[in-house]
């Protein structure tokens, strides 16, 4: 069950979310891009996730309208629902993709995205990238619309800079809104919005950071160094990438066993412990999860809270990487 210790507000709306969210990218399907990325899954597969998930805790899942086209957004769906939960017992969180599209487009797509998730409404709506057609404040006029409309609850972004991020908040600002969250790719392995401004910009404005690629693609959990026959069996597009990094973290990867054991936990429960905890309230998490037991090991890094010196440890560690 989720517990007010593992609750912080989405920036400053009053949405409550457990510090781990769960990711549903792999309920995409092996179709298109996603085949050289994710394996299929079957919809009682999704199902078991989803479940695990909650029972851990997490009361919030993210998806997208880029994820299979809708697929991942009905598969979570189906998920809740398997599951048993009304939509005040959730929050979910979907995005709208601005590629080759303008502003004009949010208004015209969001009754497909509620379609899609059947009946759960949408509680933060994120721009999901900042190449579109139309400008950043273009586009929060017409989320900031879509709020007004009782369509969506609260607004965020995703890949934003420090500037942009800032842009989009004055432009909510100037409706009577805010904006929630950006969400970014951050973990012990990509450390960048520490020095880009995007972490110093999201704490002065209360926006809260959303983690993705949290355990970079599941080199944090260690699995492939222990074990090569797992790379072997990952899917080619992670694989080329994952053994470009094996040697160079290698060292960071034996102190998350080393500090795991002590903690009666995973590498991977760590490397999100760390995430959710280093940065104080402002960083949230939503690693991904196509296995049951991932989903079950996400949830169960919300249950234990890192000494401050296997913080710095940990910190000293990755920045030499």
């Amino acid at each position: 069950m989720t517990t007010n210790d593992t609750l912080r507000n989405l920036g400053r709306t009053d949405l409550k979310v457990s510090k781990i969210g769960l990711g549903v990218m792999q309920f995409s399907g092996a179709e298109g891009f996603f085949r050289w990325v994710f394996n299929d899954l079957q919809q009682t597969e999704m199902n078991a996730i989803v479940a695990e998930a909650l029972k851990g805790g997490i009361n919030w899942f993210d998806t997208a309208e880029l994820y299979g086209r809708g697929r991942s957004e009905r598969a979570l769906a189906q998920g809740l629902k398997s599951a048993g939960r009304e939509d005040d017992d959730v929050i979910v969180c979907t995005k709208w993709f601005p590629i080759f599209r303008t502003a004009a487009n949010i208004p015209k797509t969001i009754d497909v995205r509620l379609h899609h998730l059947d009946g759960y409404s949408i509680d933060h709506y994120i721009v999901h990238q900042p190449w579109g057609f139309s400008s950043v404040e273009a586009e929060m006029n017409a989320m900031a619309d879509l709020v007004e409309a009782g369509k969506v609850r609260t607004i965020g972004v995703s890949n934003f800079s420090a500037d942009q991020m800032r842009r989009a908040h004055t432009a909510l600002t100037r409706r009577g809104m805010i904006l929630a969250s950006n969400q970014v790719e951050y973990s012990l392995l990509n450390r960048s919005i520490e020095s880009n401004g995007v972490l110093d910009t999201a704490r002065e404005l209360g926006i809260s950071i959303v983690s993705w690629g949290p355990l970079a693609s599941g080199l944090l959990t260690g699995k492939f160094h222990r074990d090569a026959s797992v790379l072997a069996r990952t899917p080619v597009g992670r694989r080329m990438r994952l053994q470009r990094q094996l040697e160079r973290t290698r060292p960071l990867i034996d102190l998350l066993f080393k500090i795991a054991e002590g903690n009666g936990a995973t590498p991977a429960q760590v490397a999100l412990n760390w995430l959710v905890s280093h940065a104080g309230e402002t960083v949230l998490a939503i690693p991904g999860a196509s296995k049951v037991h991932q989903a079950e090991e996400a949830a169960g890094a919300m249950r234990f809270q890192l000494s401050k010196a296997d913080t710095a440890e940990l910190d000293r560690a990755s920045r030499m990487i």
